[in-house]
Formats: C-alpha cells, sequence, structure tokens
C-alpha cells in the first residue's frame, strides 16, 4: 500500500474532520496518550446499545444468544490479531493496568516468594513498575531495574547479568512510550526462559502500531489497551499461554467464573470465563473486536511503515530547531517523539501549541524514574497515529517555531 493510499484513511475519523481546539483545525498527535476512533467504531457501539444490547453467557433468548456470539467473535478476533493459539488465551480486562495487576497479583501469589525477584528495565511506564513493587513489599522479593543508555536502549550485557535462577519473571515494556525504544523481545524472551524465567511484556504502544505474534514471541504474557488500539476505553486484552493460565488461581471472585458455588466450596470454571468475574465488558469488547479489525484490514506492516516515514519527516524538521534535544534515539524505533527545548518547560510549549490547535502531551509521561535518567523534569511528546499526515507535522513545526520565539 502506498503513502497516498494510506492517508485516505483519515477520513474515517469523524472528529479530525471537525474538532477545532481555541477556533484553529485540531492537529492530534497524542496518540501514545490515547487514539481516536473511525467511524466504524463507533457505528458498532451506537448500533450495539440501540438495538442489540443483552447481557452474555447467562441467557436463552435470542436477543442474548447474539450478544453471545458477538462477544465470542471478538474473542476470536483479538486471538487472530495477537496470534494466539486458542481463543481461551485471550482474557478480557479493563485495560494494560489491570492486564499486568492481574498477573502481578495470581503469578506472585503462586510462584513468588521471599528473596525472588522481579526483573523490570529503566525505561517502564508506571504500571509496570508500581504493581511489581507492591508484589515485592508483600513477598519479601526484590525489584530489579535493567539499565538503559543515552540513546534509550536497553544495555542488554547488563540484563543478561541481572538475570539468574532466582529471578521468576521479567516485566518489560515491547515499545517504551517516552523514548519509543523497540526491544527484541524474542531474543529477551529466548533468554529468560533459558535461565528459568517468565516474561510478561507491555504491548500497550506496541500493538497498535505494529504486529505483534506472540507465538513468535513465546512471551508468557502480552498486555494492551482497547482505547490505544483505535477502540473503545475500559476494555484491554491480556494474553497468557494456556498452561499458565489453568495453573494460575483466579483473580476475581464472583459471577461468570464459577463452576458451583456453596457456602462451603466453590469451584471455577474453565478459561476464559475463568478470569472473567462478574457481567463483562460487553459493548467495550465488541467495539473493540470492530478496531482490531479495521485494523488487520489495513495492514499492521502498512501502519508502522507510514508511522515510520511521519516520524522520520518529523524528526529531521525538529532538529533543525536551535535548542532542541531528542529525548530516545534507539536505531530501532517507534513513531514516539520526545523532546525537550533548552530553558523551557515543556509545559509552556504544550500551552502555546494548544492555542494553535495543536495536541500534544507534556509531562513525566507515567515514567518519573525515566525523567531522572535522562536528567529533566519532564518532557513534551508527538506521537503519531494512522490518521496523521504531513500537513498534520508542518503546522505542529510551526507553531513549535513560533512558541519557541515567544519563549526565549
Amino acid at each position: 500500500m502506498s503513502f497516498a493510499e494510506m492517508e485516505k484513511w483519515r477520513a474515517d475519523f469523524p472528529l479530525l474532520a471537525t474538532a477545532k481546539m481555541h477556533g484553529k483545525p485540531l492537529v492530534y498527535l497524542d496518540t501514545g496518550a490515547t487514539s481516536q476512533k473511525p467511524a466504524v467504531v463507533i457505528e458498532t457501539l451506537q448500533r450495539f446499545y440501540a438495538s442489540e444490547y443483552a447481557t452474555v453467557h447467562r441467557a436463552i433468548y435470542q436477543l442474548s444468544i447474539h450478544s453471545t456470539e458477538a462477544y465470542d467473535q471478538a474473542r476470536r478476533t483479538a486471538q487472530t490479531f495477537l496470534n494466539a493459539r486458542f481463543s481461551e488465551e485471550i482474557i478480557f480486562t479493563r485495560g494494560t493496568t489491570e492486564s499486568i495487576n492481574c498477573i502481578a497479583s495470581i503469578f506472585g501469589k503462586t510462584c513468588v516468594q521471599a528473596g525472588d525477584e522481579i526483573l523490570i528495565t529503566a525505561m517502564e511506564h508506571h504500571s509496570n513498575i508500581v504493581p511489581w513493587q507492591m508484589l515485592c513489599q508483600e513477598r519479601g522479593a526484590r525489584l530489579v531495574v535493567a539499565p538503559i543508555t543515552d540513546e534509550g536502549v536497553l544495555d542488554l550485557v547488563a540484563f543478561r547479568k541481572l538475570i539468574h535462577p532466582k529471578t521468576r519473571l521479567v516485566a518489560i515494556t515491547h515499545l517504551s512510550n517516552v523514548l519509543g525504544t523497540l526491544n527484541p523481545i524474542q531474543e529477551i524472551v529466548a533468554y529468560a526462559h533459558a535461565q528459568g524465567a517468565q516474561v510478561l511484556v507491555d504491548g500497550a504502544q506496541a500493538a497498535p502500531h505494529l504486529p505483534v505474534d506472540v507465538q513468535a514471541l513465546d512471551c508468557d504474557f502480552y498486555v494492551c489497551s482497547g482505547h490505544k488500539l483505535y477502540g473503545p476505553n475500559g476494555i484491554g486484552l491480556l494474553y497468557g499461554k494456556k498452561e499458565w493460565l489453568e495453573a494460575l488461581p483466579p483473580y476475581q471472585g464472583g459471577g461468570d467464573m464459577i463452576e458451583s458455588v456453596t457456602f462451603e466450596k466453590s469451584t471455577y470454571t474453565r478459561l476464559p470465563l475463568k478470569f472473567e468475574a462478574g457481567t463483562p465488558i460487553i459493548a467495550e469488547a465488541i467495539g473493540l473486536g470492530t478496531a482490531l479489525h479495521y485494523l488487520q484490514q489495513i495492514g499492521l506492516k502498512e501502519i508502522a511503515n507510514w508511522e515510520t516515514f511521519l516520524y522520520q519527516y518529523a524528526l529531521e524538521k525538529i532538529q533543525a530547531l536551535p535548542g532542541i534535544r531528542v529525548i530516545g534515539t534507539a536505531p530501532q524505533k517507534g513513531a514516539v517523539l520526545s523532546f525537550v527545548a533548552e530553558g523551557i518547560h515543556p509545559l509552556d510549549l504544550g500551552t502555546l501549541l494548544d492555542l494553535e490547535g495543536i495536541a500534544i502531551r507534556t509531562g513525566h509521561l507515567c515514567a518519573q524514574p525515566l525523567m531522572v535518567r535522562f536528567g529533566v523534569p519532564a518532557v513534551a511528546r508527538a506521537s503519531f497515529g494512522l490518521y496523521n499526515n504531513f500537513h498534520d507535522i508542518d503546522r505542529f513545526i510551526e507553531a513549535l517555531k513560533n512558541a519557541l520565539q515567544q519563549l526565549r
């Protein structure tokens, strides 16, 4: 698919055609935080609530059967999207954060003892730090942090040295939300498994932007969020190898995850419902299924190529501006452009860009330890999606030039 063909997908996003900020047409460069939604997803949600809504798995009437079929189809779509072996390896959660907390809870309860270690990296999002800190405090385990280079690349030599028989789990981002660094997950998983450790991959930033094959990666767990995948809020995916999900205890108790209940004892149902207590996230799951199908129709390789082209275009232009320092210059990276301007706080830059209709992210980006590593209080970040084009970047760079002149 040509770059010209990719640009036509922008028309699928109604907000981008109508939204304004301070009277200026919107340039949305915050897809790393959350993606805009294509019309097909919006229409799916509207249609489901207006004419198809019913609970699932609990009734025999036709409306419920129809909802159940749509819900189960969304799971099969997610299976295909991540190339899982079985549909029951896909668990619906509220998002990446809940998925990580789920594994921290059930894996930690079962497999982590005092003196064991959890290995993460210096580039992790808070959601892949705090749950492991809580687990280590609870179990008397130790959190170990692998260093990164000044480019924002994982130090693989140091990383390998930190894995040993006491390492129970490696939790690592697939693609950094600040640096854009794309980690060599397949290599990391192979080495960790050789040392007897399991691996959880935080795919929140990777899954919307490049093909993910969990079987090829061979990771034990892979997690991502629907709202970053051009789908609804409040829905996420937790992939787990079937053997692990069968061996681990449930995360929560309640309806749908039980086989039988007495006051003396409860038994639990089969996968995947074992991990989906309560009334499921029905509409959101169905909407996510539509979003994943939409992405598959375009092609994740095509999306990755388009976004890389946009990133390189933006990088060349921003590096020509005086006093700009790009944070994260790994050779292998996604379309995430984080930067600081000498003598200017990112919040001031973001405020002036907002007045020109340019939406970027500023702050610590839920990665405070990473800010310390690079010696900055915060960064400004432009992150690209499949709907962005060169005009967006030109407006961003022009607004940034004007902001720099005003603030210096």
